[in-house]
């Protein structure tokens, strides 16, 4: 998106025009990707209007630093620190979160400045921050690895880029004042809050320090390097609201500085490092960066390569744009969290090493995550996956159990189930075997043989009864799948009472299904009654309800390891699909006090913005309906992305949403991700090229696939008809070519 559509854009969401195309649009340029860079397919500004809560900064894939600008405003848009409709920029922090529900981060900011700061008013609201500037969307500009605004009040062009562990800015002082820039430890909006703060001059042109925080992590402990490319010639310093003279160095709870270069002084850079473990871990970092053109020019490239793993052929240019956006937002996170020394900082602030051929992860949003995102990882990112394994074995030798949602090293205790059991048990089972098996075999068990956040009266009663904790449902329902998970890999290593065991408590949902109505209910301790009065449409947010971020409509479905027993206790495959094309066709009505605001992308009752409904649409597969996920899942591909800011329906949520239309226009979803199969849904391009690590390539070929022809008429694996709706894990790796044909017409 060019910088005056965005603008455009943003003088829209005061109600005037739209701009943007959606993912119909028949924008035709009939340009062959294989002569066009592929970044210019990726507009990092899509998430970053609506509910996205993306962030538009700089970033290499996984990387362990995320550059970008905040305006310095707090509120639930404002989780990534940056919102479109906003028009002032604090600064840019070092670490940012992509698409998440709960706001934190944003550590280490820092801005040019052109004239002396009243440093006294640092750690303020922006309202009283003395160094926040106006800015236009029509100078703003970003592609992967690289942004730039320019800021009015100091009169300077901010450029941002990053490595894997060094950011990089570039500050041009078009006016030739008082060419400096602030650090202000003290700046925090949403969850955040300093605890402890330090600057300190090394020298001309290096500042460390540390900022020690609390929020959602509860524990974070920033240490920073700073190295600049013109020598500091003179400084005004601040701690806890205290102006500090002739010191080099500054501690307290919110510290800040400013810097000054030569007053002739035209262009400057910082590498900016961090660390979770000391300064002297945070300079090491420090000494893998380069500065800015060369840093670019590498990042770019690593897009290139991470982008280059699909190649995509469709004359249409907008759907090109969502594909490789999506494409990029699914590679952002989880993020490196190691040092070059492979060490981080855990939660207990006990350190530990990853091995020396591997690194370790943070930003694990696993209840997102698990469904789509992790698995695309298995297929596209290999390398990372034992990674990321091995840091969820870290973090349950700390804890005693695996994560729920980790944030710089940090348990958060976020959403519900633990799909680090789900992740786990799929890349075991999808032959990822680079740890230690025995002891992530007992972590999946032990965590599921767990006591808190609900798994006693799990245990108790094989179901959470509704009088005895909230969310109950939806608690019980995943904590069904994650037994179902434990019993496979169970049951591959040969454990045949564990197998027994976790398998029949898998059927948890059977206890919760009421056929009256056809829903999932909350049951009673005594197993008589159902939660009354009973409202299906009903939300109310996280509180007194037994729905996560829901209601019955969209929670009732979670049977994705068990879909056989779901169709039956429906009534057989008839009933079962009448009532699940109900949840597409109901009105889009919600009911109660306090709706949950993540039901968002609705098509009926059906809630694409929040996760819980991404497998639903390929159900139909299940139930000898395959036309109707084809129907479907065509639908909301065509309506819940487009190139507009707004262009995501809900959170992005590290990956998730994004990695739904990956999978899903390519044409087949992992519905039950650790069972190793793949469901066909409707693929959106004539063709698309996956090229693997192993050296193989699967070629997905729908030639006729048009708006119009949706429907697959026939499925064929290197020549020979599959004759059912689905692919494996193993056939996808062994590469080739999948062929749909496509047709207007459902094939019954």
């Amino acid at each position: 998106m060019t910088p005056l559509a965005r603008n455009i854009w943003v003088v829209v969401t005061f109600g005037l025009l739209l701009y943007g195309a959606c993912g119909t649009e028949n924008n035709n340029k009939g340009a062959n990707q294989s002569t066009e860079d592929v970044l210019s397919y990726v507009d990092p500004f899509i998430g970053t209007g609506g509910h996205g809560h993306a962030f538009p900064g700089a970033v290499s894939p996984f990387g362990m630093v995320q550059p970008s600008p905040d305006n310095g405003r707090g509120g639930w848009d404002w989780c990534s620190g940056y919102h479109i409709t906003d028009s002032l920029i604090a600064g840019f922090s070092q670490l940012h979160l992509s698409g998440t529900g709960i706001g934190d981060l944003l550590d280490v900011l820092i801005m040019p400045t052109n004239s002396k700061m009243d440093v006294t008013r640092f750690g303020k609201t922006r309202d009283s921050l003395p160094y926040v500037s106006s800015f236009n969307h029509e100078r703003e500009q970003a592609h992967p690895g690289f942004y730039s605004v320019y800021l009015s009040k100091p009169d300077v062009t901010a450029s941002l880029t990053a490595s894997e562990r060094v950011a990089v800015h570039k500050y041009a002082f078009n006016a030739k004042e008082e060419p400096s820039f602030i650090i202000d430890l003290g700046f925090a909006v949403n969850w955040d809050g300093v605890l402890a703060s330090e600057i300190n001059l090394e020298n001309k042109t290096l500042i460390t320090g540390y900022r020690h925080s609390t929020g959602w992590a509860k524990n974070q402990k920033v240490f920073f390097a700073i190295q600049t490319n013109q020598s500091i010639v003179n400084t005004n310093w601040v701690a806890d609201g205290f102006i500090k003279e002739q010191v080099q160095k500054v501690a307290g709870k919110n510290t800040g500085a400013q810097f000054f270069f030569a007053p002739e002084t035209d262009s400057v850079q910082l590498k900016i490092a961090v660390s979770s473990v000391s300064i002297a871990n945070a300079k090491a970092n420090l000494a893998t960066g380069k500065w800015f053109a060369e840093t670019k020019a590498k990042t770019e490239q690593e897009w290139r390569n991470a982008l280059g793993k699909i190649e995509i052929d469709t004359p249409i240019d907008s759907l090109k744009t969502i594909f490789y956006t999506a494409l990029y937002h699914a590679q952002i996170a989880p993020n490196l969290f190691s040092d070059v020394s492979g060490e981080f900082r855990l939660q207990n602030d006990s350190i530990a090493k990853a091995p020396q051929h591997t690194a370790a992860y943070s930003t694990l949003s696993v209840w997102d995550t698990f469904r789509a995102e992790n698995p695309l990882l298995n297929i596209l990112q290999p390398k990372k996956v034992n990674g990321i394994i091995r840091s969820m074995l870290a973090y349950y030798q700390e804890q005693g159990r695996l994560p729920i949602w980790t944030l710089y090293g940090n348990e958060t205790q976020t959403m519900t189930g633990n799909h680090a059991v789900s992740v786990l048990v799929e890349a075991y089972l999808k032959g990822f075997r680079d740890y230690d098996v025995d002891l992530s075999y007992q972590a999946v068990k032990k965590t599921m043989l767990g006591r808190d956040r609900g798994l006693d009266l799990y245990s108790q009663y094989g179901y959470i009864p509704f009088d005895k904790a909230d969310e109950s449902v939806t608690i019980s329902l995943e904590y069904a799948y994650n037994d179902w998970c434990v019993a496979q890999m169970a049951k591959a290593l040969g454990k045949k009472e564990d197998y027994d065991y976790f398998y029949q408590r898998s059927k948890a949902f059977e206890q919760l299904f009421n056929p009256k109505t056809g829903f999932m209910q909350g049951k009673s301790a005594n197993g008589q009654q159902w939660r009354q009065p009973f409202d299906p449409k009903h939300s109310n947010h996280r509180e007194h309800t037994d729905y996560t971020e829901g209601n019955a409509w969209q929670h009732s479905w979670f049977v994705p390891h068990n879909v056989e027993s779901l169709i039956a206790l429906h009534g057989g495959e008839a009933s079962f699909v009448k009532k699940l094309e109900q949840l597409f066709t109901e009105s889009s009505d919600i009911t109660g006090d306090n709706v949950s605001v993540d039901i968002s992308g609705l098509i009926g009752q059906y809630a694409h913005g929040n996760e819980p409904s991404h497998h639903i649409a390929y159900l139909f597969n299940k139930a000898n309906a395959p036309w109707k996920t084809q129907f479907w899942v065509r639908e909301i591909l065509n309506t819940q992305y487009t190139t507009r800011p707004d262009g995501l329906s809900g959170n992005e949520d590290c990956g998730q949403m994004s990695a739904w239309y990956v999978f899903s226009a390519l044409g087949f979803y992992p519905m039950n991700p650790a069972s190793g199969t793949y469901e066909f849904g409707s693929p959106l391009f004539k063709k698309a090229i996956i090229k693997l690590d192993n050296g193989k390539t699967l070629t997905v070929e729908a030639p006729k696939t048009t708006t119009e022809n949706k429907y697959i008429q026939t499925v064929k694996l290197n020549g020979k008809l599959l004759d059912r709706t689905y692919i494996t894990h193993n056939e996808i790796m062994a590469g080739g070519v999948l062929e749909f044909e496509m047709g207007a017409n459902p094939k019954y």
